[in-house]
């Protein structure tokens, strides 16, 4: 017979078992549970999605369904007034539409052509294929101009969204720059030339119909680098807005804001892609004929235009110049015009611009940008060195000091000498090569100076050793220039462009073997 303890044990052992037993139920219930509501839903009809096209009558919509239109249900839960053409619908297994989803934010890129007067859009999906679209809502009232980007659902037909494309915006400068002719000094009678050529044509229109005058299409601003031809195309955008609103009576806020200064950088225009140069500079003058149509002017600048625009056939550019300059003569001569719109070109080789960019009617106003003189560098040299700098010494002793060393043509300034193929040689010195911008970095330097010099002393204000100091090491820096110049180069930067150069001498530094050639300049 069983005791009392053991009878204990044994139902102790039987409630364990018991409990475990119960745990498992509870486990097998819960995963019965489970697997029949996976059932349910594997049971489920799927959903499908469409694409809201319109409101239709009462309750239902028109739908783009796997391409078909439909009209269809809606769910009360769905708020009709908050659909737009382009949301995205997920239906029910009885094609009702129960809720709005997150559109889809992939699809094709095409280029607008136009932007239609009743919302709708015509688009370029081919070079063959154009169509009329439809604005989603989210681009109801983006403006849209020939060019854009816009994303794009074919089979809904569909204008969903505006792609920003950084190339066009990378390549112009819409802002009319802050440049006014005051602050260009040694080139006086570059300034009346293009003023004449830009400024009175646009201000006396009337008055040059009277005459039978045609302005200008185009300017071209022609010479060695860094010798102001930026300048002088921003301070031109400059001035004629500002004398436009003068003449007009417009606020000069207004026409800098309507107004337009696009600064095409050549280098960065050219694209390896077939037709995409073309392109960007169709956009180009597309923009400028927008803004100007509300009769501000618009400048458009072509920086380093021989990079862009060379004589076809030459091969430099692997031929693209074929396709790239009949595209600025279709612009420049199209029949759309160019009202309010000036083309200034800058270049440092025009020899090498195709000449019917260059023909009259088109750039037709060509002026010189010549290096300074000593009496322009001094000039110059007085914009950078005004009263509003610290010096110890006498200003205009200074300039002079700074002159007189600059355009020195003594022996020791000699820089190089060219021999040409008739058997003469010409000597070049420092004064030869000088531009605007060595002029600005001399001053630089001598500032420089100035203030290491006001560190470690405690003595405010520049001297003439500090330009002179400032003068030697900007000719130092270029004295290996001649090493690796090509003759031709210092044919151009004599002035003989029809001899041929035999040999290029370095009279500075360490260069002793002359550079030869045998070319033509």
């Amino acid at each position: 017979m069983k005791t009392y303890a053991e009878m204990t044990a044994e139902l102790e052992q039987l409630a364990a078992h018991n409990d475990r037993l119960t745990a498992s139920l509870r486990s097998a219930r819960a995963q019965i549970v489970e697997l029949k509501s996976d059932l349910e839903r594997i049971g489920d009809p799927p959903n499908s999605y469409a694409t809201f096209l319109r409101r239709a009558e009462g309750t239902t919509i028109d739908v783009l369904h796997n391409g078909r239109k439909l009209r269809v249900a809606t769910a009360a839960s769905l708020d009709l007034d908050a659909l737009q053409p382009g949301t995205e619908l997920r239906l029910n297994e009885s094609l009702a539409a129960v809720e709005a989803v997150p559109a889809s934010d992939a699809g094709n890129v095409v280029p607008v052509i136009e932007a239609l007067p009743d919302s709708r859009v015509l688009v370029a999906v081919a070079p063959d294929d154009h169509r009329v679209l439809r604005r989603a809502g989210g681009v109801g009232d983006v403006l849209l101009h020939p060019g854009d980007q816009v994303l794009v659902d074919l089979k809904a037909q569909l204008v969903l969204e505006q792609i920003d494309r950084a190339e066009i915006t990378d390549l112009i400068l819409e802002q009319v720059p802050n440049v006014s002719f005051e602050q260009i000094g040694g080139l006086s009678e570059q300034i009346e030339a293009i003023r004449d050529a830009v400024e009175l044509p646009f201000l006396q229109q009337d008055l040059y119909r009277t005459y039978g005058l045609r302005p200008p299409q185009g300017v071209l601003l022609y010479g060695p680098p860094g010798c102001g031809k930026t300048m002088i195309a921003k301070a031109v955008a400059h001035e004629l807005v500002l004398r436009s609103a003068e003449a007009r009576g417009v606020p000069v806020a207004e026409a800098l804001q309507h107004s337009a200064f696009l600064n095409v950088k050549g280098p960065e225009l050219l694209n390896k892609y077939v037709g995409e140069t073309e392109r960007s500079i169709r956009l180009v003058f597309e923009r400028a004929r927008e803004k100007a149509s509300a009769k501000h002017p618009v400048v458009i600048f072509f920086d380093e235009m021989e990079s862009l625009f060379r004589t076809r056939g030459t091969g430099m550019s692997s031929d693209v110049e074929t396709t790239i300059v009949p595209q600025l003569l279709a612009e420049i001569d199209g029949v759309e015009g160019l009202d309010n719109v000036i083309v200034i070109g800058a270049s440092n080789r025009e020899d090498m611009i195709d000449p019917a960019i260059l023909r009259p009617g088109r750039l037709d106003v060509k002026i010189r940008v010549r290096r300074p003189d000593a009496a322009s560098g001094r000039e110059i040299l007085g914009l950078y060195l005004d009263g509003a700098v610290p010096m110890r010494d006498d200003r205009e002793e200074l300039l002079d000091l700074a002159v007189a060393a600059i355009y020195d043509d003594s022996p020791e300034s000699a820089f190089v000498r060219i021999e040409y193929s008739d058997g003469t040689a010409e000597v070049l010195h420092f004064r030869d090569f000088v531009s605007g911008a060595t002029l600005r970095n001399i001053t630089d330097r001598a500032k420089k100076f100035a203030v290491k010099d006001q560190l470690s002393t405690g003595v405010a204000g520049l001297t003439a050793e500090h330009l002179r100091a400032a003068i030697r090491a900007e000719f130092a820096e270029n004295e290996d220039m001649p090493s690796a110049a090509h003759p031709e180069d210092w044919a151009r930067i004599s002035g003989r462009r029809g001899r041929r150069v035999d040999a290029v001498i370095p009279l500075q530094g360490q260069f002793e073997e002359p550079v030869t050639a045998e070319v033509s300049a």
